[in-house]
């Protein structure tokens, strides 16, 4: 990836206020919605569709960093109408899985910290004394999605699981109960001894026995296919890891995310837009942004932990990333509702490189930090 050179201070500030006046007039189009995506410029409703889907708590993220850099109570308003929404998940059996850090984090979470709202302090702690109830003490592994009654997919641990630890984390921090250090941290070094390959790549899916905890084999999950590198895993698994050394100061989980940003950044091409798998097929040439938005911030936070030469490669990475996404990938049209555009949620999917909420969410966050703006949610 070839680093561009700007002024980073004078270009972040004017993203920062574009934001602003785009996502103002987005909100104002969108006050009872919870979005996944956009059809022609316009903001779906999950709310409705899907109410416990696994990406709605991103909306809410947004409006929480929007309100907690403007002030304007509009934002609080509607991320408190979002963190209602998702009540109804936290009563569905069915409706709750590993992503209970993505969905209350950004909602419950930063409620708490900003208001001290002890409904919401209610609602995350249900979300992750539920998530702990899917450790698997066999495996010391999170286990990730439900099945239906088929067992099959009782053994699977996914790499997106390292994002929602931050909510064990939290929880621990809380009330200081050991058990949700030690599910973490367990599931955090099965990932980095099943996860990661010596190259620094990530593998999606991983099976384990669920009777003995031992390891079966991996899965291509979202990805091009088995032992294909999916960049938003690769993604998940940058940032996840440092945010698992920032919250335990574990040098080997920030040895382990160095890896994976050395390989991500190795493997990025020279225009810094960012394939759906670093290994799909040459003549491929699909997209997905919030691979891209995912990275940045963990490459932004990794530069955090590190010093001098190191400290300058994993800063001006994502900046260079970020100025990509704004000037190439980027809708700034305010009667249009989405940020992002060109992102996949999957690989093999029927449709590829539209709007997803999460691709908005992420490069709203590494923008903020670049300009002081951030609530830390994670």
């Amino acid at each position: 990836m070839t680093i561009k050179k700007i002024n980073e201070q004078e270009w972040a500030q004017g993203v920062y206020e574009k934001i602003c006046a785009k996502m103002l007039a987005t909100a104002e189009r969108n006050r009872h919605k919870i979005p996944y995506t956009a059809e022609n410029g316009v903001f779906d409703d999950q709310a409705v569709t899907n109410p416990c889907w696994w990406t709605n708590g991103f909306w809410g993220g947004i409006l929480w960093q929007l309100y907690h850099a403007t002030g304007n109570e509009l934002y609080r308003e509607m991320a408190e109408e979002v963190e209602d929404k998702l009540d109804l998940c936290l009563m569905e059996h069915r409706g709750m899985d590993h992503d209970s850090g993505f969905r209350w984090l950004p909602t419950s979470v930063v409620n708490y910290r900003l208001t001290g709202n002890e409904k919401s302090y209610n609602r995350a702690r249900l979300a992750a004394d539920n998530m702990a109830g899917r450790y698997n003490p066999a495996g010391r592994f999170i286990r990730a999605w439900n099945d239906w009654g088929d067992g099959q997919k009782t053994g699977w641990a996914i790499i997106d699981c390292l994002m929602n630890l931050p909510l064990l984390y939290w929880a621990w921090e809380q009330i200081e109960d050991p058990r949700y250090l030690r599910i973490a941290t367990d599931h955090a070094d099965t990932a980095m001894k099943y996860f990661i390959r010596p190259d620094g790549s990530a593998k999606h899916i991983v099976e384990f026995d669920p009777g003995t905890g031992e390891y079966v084999c991996s899965h291509g999950g979202q990805g091009y296919g088995h032992g294909s590198s999916w960049t938003r895993g690769q993604a998940w698994a940058l940032y996840g890891f440092t945010l698992s050394y920032i919250h335990t100061k574990n040098p080997e989980y920030l040895a382990c995310a160095k890896r994976v940003a050395n390989y991500f950044l190795v493997n990025t091409p020279d225009c810094a837009l960012v394939p759906v798998d670093f290994r799909q097929p040459s003549d491929c040439a699909l997209e997905d942004s919030t691979a891209a938005a995912i990275a940045a911030c963990g490459l932004l936070e990794i530069a955090k932990c590190v010093e001098g030469r190191e400290q300058e490669i994993y800063h001006n990475a994502a900046v260079t990333l970020l100025y990509t996404l704004d000037t190439e990938r980027c809708d700034w049209d305010e009667s249009r509702d989405s940020i992002v555009q060109k992102c996949t949620a999957a690989f093999h999917d029927a449709k590829h490189e539209f709007p997803i909420i999460y691709g908005d969410y992420y490069f709203i966050e590494a923008i903020w930090k670049l300009t002081g703006h951030e609530i830390f949610i994670w």
